[in-house]
């Protein structure tokens, strides 16, 4: 089973009597239906229905753990503090637990905590511990290489946080968005984008059959039209933030897909739902 340290992950922890109520009103997710050793995906929006932050988020005694990139974690405590208003719940960034990732396997180490990370199958689980509580047999990009794979993004990786609505980055095909369990931060405009299919932009996976990805950032165009950017890669695998109104013209068109100067292939990741053009292939396997 492959553990890999992820040095770039940190906990934020929101623990107290009032820790469910409080993040049930302001993050997309369904924290009060989140069953104890799962870590489900969940995001804390701008008014306007950006993602500012997302995270994966799984119970600990008395409340809730948030997995978070690690530069992003002050101020994701201190933006969930400004909602707490008079409610009973600690806030706080927590540096003394290391994150790790595994997959292909299991763990049984009593000191570790795991959670299974829901967010599409053979992911793996996230693990939790004091620092040196692992034996880790794997890099970060290791991890990173199975979870493009997957076709799985992350914020700062694959999309800009700020920049993206939750459908553009999968969220509603990857557990992160409940769209029946009532208000939060920006909630009026992502049940308008689910309600009205107004969500023209997706990420999807991609593939360089050169055998040589694109650098993350680059334009990908047909015809000299730009449709997108690309995301994080490994190997010939990738991601790639898409308009998919554009592919589709394009593919219909018969259009060469480039990402700078290298030709490549886009596809629907295998556990989304969404539509594609029908050009554009199976779902990514």
């Amino acid at each position: 089973m492959p553990i890999a340290l992820l040095p770039d992950r940190a906990l934020v922890t929101v623990t107290g009597s009032d820790a469910t109520d409080l993040l049930q009103g302001v993050l997309t997710c369904n924290v009060a239906t989140l069953p104890e050793g799962a870590a489900r995906l969940g995001a804390l929006l701008t008014p306007q229905g950006k993602i500012l932050f997302d995270f994966l988020i799984s119970r600990l005694p008395g409340g809730f753990r948030l997995d978070v990139a690690a530069e992003q974690a002050p101020a994701l405590a201190k933006r969930l503090s400004l909602y707490r208003l008079r409610a009973k719940a600690e806030i706080a960034a927590d540096p003394t637990v290391a994150v790790a990732a595994a997959w292909d396997g299991d763990t049984t180490a009593a000191e570790v905590a795991r959670a299974e990370d829901t967010r599409a199958p053979g992911l793996g689980a996230r693990l939790y511990a004091a620092e040196g509580a692992f034996s880790a047999d794997a890099a970060p990009d290791d991890y990173h290489a199975h979870r493009i794979a997957l076709a799985v993004p992350e914020g700062g990786r694959d999309f800009g946080l700020g920049d993206a609505f939750p459908h553009e980055a999968l969220m509603d095909q990857l557990g992160g968005v409940d769209f029946k369990k009532g208000c939060y931060v920006g909630q009026e405009v992502v049940s308008r984008m689910q309600h009205r299919g107004t969500a023209r932009t997706r990420i999807l996976a991609a593939h360089y059959p050169e055998g040589e990805a694109a650098a993350p950032g680059t334009e990908i165009t047909a015809g000299g039209k730009v449709m997108g950017t690309t995301g994080g890669t490994a190997g010939d695998r990738g991601l790639a933030m898409v308009r998919i109104d554009r592919l589709g013209d394009a593919l219909a068109a018969g259009e060469i897909l480039r990402a700078g100067d290298l030709a490549v292939a886009l596809q629907r990741p295998a556990y989304a739902g969404f539509a594609m053009p029908e050009a554009a292939g199976a779902p990514a396997a």
